[in-house]
């Protein structure tokens, strides 16, 4: 009887000791759970202005159509791409002046790269900016530097390519040296909120 005792006691401490660490989590999520939305916000935010200079102010698009994109996009040319979220950018009137449009592959080098993409109501881009990316530094990271970036502000193309010549056409990207996955992957990325422009959007 002492042993079974024994074992209920301990029993019955672990039981006490899980609970009170349970709480104890529960506790520091909630006053964490606050604060790290508002840093996402915040961050999520100031890529979209980054993006879309000339807005005032972001409103995300609720009626979105963004399953049917979705699922134009399974199987097609671009690989395993997606939209997770359309935005109207807004100027200091309140009017429309373009979309900032979240988009992602699957197929970069280290896995998913999540980037924004800023269009005019004509199609052309107006800047990128990554939002998520987990490439190799000093090659796939490299796409988040200016000389990658910046070679889209201004296209507008039905649909973008990479080239290895070092002389990108006006549909065209230049790849990155040595990271061309990556390299192929953003730009997919990118034609898939193309995509959504001219075949979803109002």
């Amino acid at each position: 009887m002492a042993g079974k005792s024994g074992f209920v006691k301990d029993a019955m401490t672990l039981f006490a000791i899980t609970l009170i660490a349970g709480v104890a989590l529960g506790g520091v999520y909630e006053v964490t759970k606050g604060p790290i939305e508002q840093a996402t916000i915040a961050a999520n935010n100031a890529t979209y202005k980054e993006v879309f200079a000339d807005a005032q102010s972001f409103e995300e698009i609720a009626d979105a159509d963004l399953d049917g994109c979705n699922a134009g996009l399974v199987g097609g040319e671009f690989g395993n791409v997606g939209i997770e979220s359309v935005l109207a950018a807004k100027d200091a009137s309140g009017a429309d002046i373009g979309l900032v449009i979240n988009s992602y592959s699957n197929d970069s080098y280290g896995g998913k790269v999540g980037i924004s993409v800023g269009l005019k109501t004509d199609g052309s881009i107006t800047a990128i900016g990554f939002r998520e990316t987990s490439d190799t530094p000093g090659l796939g990271l490299k796409a988040k530097e200016a000389p990658f970036k910046e070679q889209y502000i201004g296209k507008a193309a039905e649909k973008l390519s990479v080239t290895k010549s070092g002389n990108a056409g006006d549909a065209e990207i230049n790849s990155i040296s040595g990271a061309t996955i990556t390299s192929d992957a953003v730009t997919n990325a990118v034609n898939a909120a193309l995509y959504y422009q001219q075949n979803y959007a109002n």
